[in-house]
């Protein structure tokens, strides 16, 4: 799990970027395991669909009676590199057990 600049990672949350959509589905499973009974899974622009592919994988193999219980979808205005201001989508599905 990865932290997005600026802001601190609580336990229950996966932050969905570049690595293979296993390892996102891993850290949910575990965090399930763990004891925890919701978890979000988070992403923007790009790894939104990848986000809902861990949302569904989780839910449909790995996990009995997991459930989605809230998708909330956004928009985040970031700066670039140039200074550049521009707007990034942005999704949070909750996944209860």
């Amino acid at each position: 799990m990865a932290e997005e600049k600026g802001k601190k990672a609580d336990n229950n949350m996966v932050f969905v970027g570049k690595k293979p959509t296993m390892s996102y589905v891993l850290a949910c499973v575990t965090q399930f395991s763990s004891g925890l009974k919701e978890i979000h899974i988070k992403a923007r622009g790009k790894a939104i669909s990848k986000a809902v592919d861990v949302a569904e994988i989780t839910k449909n193999r790995f996990s009995d009676g997991a459930k989605i219980k809230n998708i909330s979808v956004g928009t985040d205005e970031i700066k670039t590199e140039e200074g550049d201001k521009i707007n990034v989508s942005t999704i949070d599905i909750a996944l209860t057990k």
